[in-house]
C-alpha cells in the first residue's frame, strides 16, 4: 500500500513539474569584452536561456577572445568542440559566398534599413544555408556602421581617401572597397592595429564607433569621419553537432532567446555608438559628419566593387535586397 502511494505521489509530482530534461551545458566564445555591445548581447542571451529553460540549459561565456578569434572558434563549432559563438557575418563568406552581400559598401543608409533586410526573407534565406556547413544561425545582431579614422585630415569628400594607408581585414571585398575609395589597403589583425596607428605604419582604419573607443584608437587617431561606409552584423551561431542533440523544445528556447536578445543588443549597440562618439570628441578627437551628397558620391565610386562581387553573391539576391530597400 505504501509503495502504491509513493508511486502515485511520484507520478503526480512529475505531472505537475513537467518532463525532466538532462542538464545541457555549452561554451560561448565571445571576441570582445562583456562590457561591449557584443558582450552585453551574449550576457542577455545566456540569462534568457537560463530563465526559459528553468536552469536546465547552462551556457558559460568566454569573453575577450579567450577561446580564439572568430575564424578559429567558428571552425571549432563545426568540429563540435565549442557550442556557441557570435562572429561578424564576414567570417562566413569563405563557406557561403552569399554572405558577402552584407559587406557591400554603402548597402544600407541607416539601421532601420539593415534591420528590415536582416530580419526579413533575405536574412532567413541565408540562415538556411548554414546547417550544410555544420552551423545553425539563430538571428542577426548589430556590430554597427563602420566609420573612418585617420591621423592626417578629416574625410569630407571621397577625394580625401586618396593615398591614405588604410587598415583592411583579409576579406577581398574590404580590400577592394578601400582601393576603390582611393586609399591603399593594408591587411592587419586587430591586435596589431593600435601599434601600427601609433607608429604611423598606417594612417587610418574603419570600425564602428564603439569598437574604436574600446580599442582606444582615439589615442592614436586625430580624425573621426562619420562615413558609414559599411554595415556589419553579428550572427549568433550554434554548433550543429550540439544542436542536433537538443530536443525541439530546447532548440526553440535558444532561437527565441536569440531573437529576444536581438532587440536589447541592438539598442545597446546604438547607445554605445552615440556615447563613444561623444566621449571621443570630448577627449579631443575631431569628429565630422559626411553629407548625404558626398556619401552618395562615395557610393558611386565603389560601384565597381558591387559589380565585381555580384556574381559571387548572385544577381537574384542582390535584386531582392535592392527591391526591399526601395520599399
Amino acid at each position: 500500500m505504501k509503495l502504491r502511494i509513493s508511486l502515485v505521489a511520484g507520478l503526480l509530482a512529475a505531472a505537475l513539474t513537467g518532463p525532466a530534461w538532462a542538464a545541457v551545458t555549452g561554451k560561448f566564445a565571445v571576441t570582445l569584452s562583456e562590457k561591449t555591445h557584443q558582450g552585453q548581447g551574449v550576457a542577455k542571451f545566456v540569462e534568457l536561456v537560463k530563465a526559459k529553460s528553468n536552469g536546465e540549459i547552462d551556457i558559460k561565456p568566454y569573453y575577450n577572445a579567450a577561446l580564439g578569434d572568430d575564424v578559429k572558434v567558428t571552425s571549432a563549432l563545426q568540429g563540435g568542440t565549442i557550442e556557441f559563438t557570435v562572429p561578424v557575418t564576414t567570417t562566413l563568406t569563405g563557406m557561403v559566398k552569399a554572405y558577402s552581400i552584407f559587406d557591400f559598401p554603402f548597402l544600407f543608409k541607416n539601421p532601420e534599413e539593415a534591420d528590415k533586410v536582416l530580419d526579413g526573407p533575405v536574412g532567413q534565406k541565408l540562415l538556411e544555408t548554414l546547417p550544410a556547413h555544420g552551423l545553425v544561425g539563430l538571428a542577426y545582431w548589430e556590430n554597427g556602421f563602420f566609420n573612418a579614422t585617420n591621423s592626417k585630415h578629416p574625410i569630407t569628400r571621397v577625394e580625401d581617401f586618396a593615398g591614405l594607408k588604410f587598415r583592411s581585414i583579409q576579406a577581398k571585398i574590404t580590400q577592394e572597397t578601400i582601393r576603390a575609395l582611393g586609399a591603399n589597403p593594408v591587411p592587419l589583425a586587430i591586435p596589431e592595429l593600435y601599434t601600427a596607428l601609433e607608429t604611423r605604419t598606417i594612417d587610418g582604419q574603419g570600425t564602428p564607433n564603439a569598437v574604436i573607443a574600446a580599442l582606444k584608437l582615439n589615442e592614436v587617431q586625430k580624425f573621426l569621419s562619420i562615413t558609414r561606409h559599411t554595415y556589419s552584423p553579428f550572427i549568433p551561431l550554434v554548433s550543429k553537432a550540439f544542436w542536433d542533440k537538443l530536443t525541439p523544445a530546447q532548440q526553440k528556447i535558444l532561437k527565441d532567446a536569440a531573437i529576444e536578445a536581438r532587440t536589447y543588443q541592438r539598442q545597446v549597440a546604438r547607445q554605445q555608438s552615440d556615447a563613444a562618439q561623444k566621449a571621443m570628441a570630448e577627449r579631443g578627437m575631431k569628429v565630422n559628419e559626411v553629407s548625404d551628397a558626398e556619401r552618395a558620391r562615395m557610393r558611386e565610386r565603389v560601384q565597381p566593387v558591387w559589380n565585381m562581387f555580384t556574381p559571387d553573391v548572385g544577381q537574384d539576391l542582390v535584386g531582392q535586397v535592392e527591391a526591399q530597400l526601395k520599399k
